[in-house]
Order: C-alpha cells, then structure tokens, then sequence
C-alpha cells in the first residue's frame, strides 16, 4: 500500500550530528540508540498490557543518520517513514499486540517495507506513557499549563498518570485543551464547575476513573473511554475530559526524539496521520 509523503508537524532538524564520543561522524549504530531509549525509558522492566512488544520490534543492518516518529506502525506511517529516507521508525503503538501471528496479509504489507529498505522499527508503549521527562502525560499536563506535581493511577502497581492543581472554571480548562490538543474536547460533566485538582492520563484511560477519585482529584483528562464511563464519571463526580486517544498521544514520541537529538544531534521527523478519535 501506498502513501502520500508524510505532513510533519516539525520539519526535519538543521542541527549538525554530532559523534559524542559513540560513532562516526552523521551516525549512530542502532544497538546503541536501541540501547540509549531503553534504558532511558526503563523497557525491560516495565510491566505492559498482554500481548504488547516494547523495544527494537524490527532490526535493521546500517547506522541511524535520521529518524521518523509516529504515533502508530500502520501501513501508512511505514511509508512515510520509507518516502522520507530515515533508518528508524519510532513508534507509540507498535506491530506486536496479540502474540504469534503469522506474516500474511496486513502484517506482510507492515513489515516488508521496514525490511526491504532497511527501516529499523522500535515501539514503547506504556513505558512512554508514564516517562516523567517525554511521555505522554507529562508533556500533556505541562502543554495545557499544569505542572506534573504527583503520580496516581497505576498498571500492574507502575505509576502512568500525573495531577496537579489549577484553580478555573472547568470550561475554561476545556477550551485550552481544545487548543492546545487541536480538536474538539467532549466533557463527560460529573464533577464540579470550578476545578483544582486534575489528572492526565493519555490515550484509553477512562479505566483510570476510580483511581482519579481514590487519588482526590475532580477532573481526568484522557483519550477516550467506553460508554459506561458516563455513568461512571456521573455517579462518581468526576469531570472527564476527552480529547481523542490520537491527538493525546503525539507528545511522547516526538519528546522522545527531541531527547534523541540532544544527545546525539540526530535530525527526526514527525510523520502525522490523524485518526479523529
């Protein structure tokens, strides 16, 4: 399958590569990078869903010169990443889900592309979602001005979320996260009018519900949820707030890759292919 060259939010850097003492000059070997990321955001210990592949997914036999990020390793993405000639893909939600699948239909179309041009891909899930320096919810929470000051709802007793305090009308708090995240924002309206304590958790967190209430806050920001949260965030008084599972989890990756290109002056793209949910 076939795509458009990717739209990128972020073009790709002018910075000049630097060695930093780990390579030759405009490059770094991919077990290095591979190792820098994991350790950076904890892979091999951190607990995840069933079924989720964190870390190196699909190797690749050169250096990295340059890197794409993107939100999810889709067909559409893995051609982004191959028209704009980078030798890594890094990605949020990755090609590994359910276990052992065979390589037929979709799953071939994924990967073939990766392999026959040498695209390296590395997926992190919930280990970039809870990172306290580029995940996701941390980059939200200080984007829409809320300084990450604690930690509440867990996976597996691992910290993902963060809260903090403001102190608006909540459809305030709407608006700016209707700016901020791009899109609309649906209020789910259970709490109070006036918030002051508000958690992040980004992408699918309306699990986090009774979490956020145990924690004593007034307003969750997320994703999405199910129908039931409804009920849930009406009976529980809670505002939730939710901006749609893509538009919540762009700011890990690209956080990541700014972190990348600190450290070894690396230039990355955005590859930006919006959902609507």
């Amino acid at each position: 399958m076939s795509a458009d060259p990717p739209q990128s939010d972020e073009a790709l850097s002018d910075s000049s590569p630097t060695t930093s003492g780990r390579g030759d000059k405009d490059l770094v070997e991919l077990e290095f990078l591979i190792s820098f990321m994991d350790e950076l955001l904890g892979v091999p210990d951190f607990p995840d869903y069933p079924g989720a592949l964190n870390g190196l997914q699909v190797a690749a036999p050169g250096p990295v010169r340059r890197l794409a990020v993107a939100v999810d390793a889709a067909e559409y993405s893995i051609a982004g990443a191959v028209n704009a000639g980078v030798d890594l893909l890094v990605v949020h939600h990755g090609l590994f889900w359910g276990g052992g699948a065979p390589v037929t239909g979709r799953m071939y179309r994924r990967l073939a592309p990766l392999i026959r041009h040498g695209v390296a891909l590395y997926a992190v899930h919930l280990p970039l979602d809870a990172h306290p320096e580029v995940g996701n919810c941390a980059e939200l929470a200080r984007a829409l001005g809320i300084q990450p000051e604690k930690r509440f709802g867990t996976h597996e007793e691992r910290e993902i979320g963060f809260q903090g305090q403001v102190d608006e009308p909540r459809q305030r708090l709407v608006a700016r996260a209707e700016d901020v995240l791009g899109g609309p924002v649906r209020l789910l309206p259970g709490g109070p009018e006036r918030v002051r304590r508000v958690g992040v958790v980004t992408g699918g967190g309306g699990a986090f519900l009774e979490q956020a209430v145990s924690a004593g806050l007034d307003t969750l920001i997320t994703g999405e949820a199910n129908h039931h949260a409804y009920v849930d965030a009406m009976e529980l008084g809670l505002n939730v707030l939710l901006g749609g599972h893509y538009r919540t989890e762009t700011w890990g990756v690209k956080a990541l890759a700014r972190r990348v290109e600190r450290e070894f002056g690396l230039p990355w793209t955005f590859l930006d292919y919006p959902s609507g949910l």
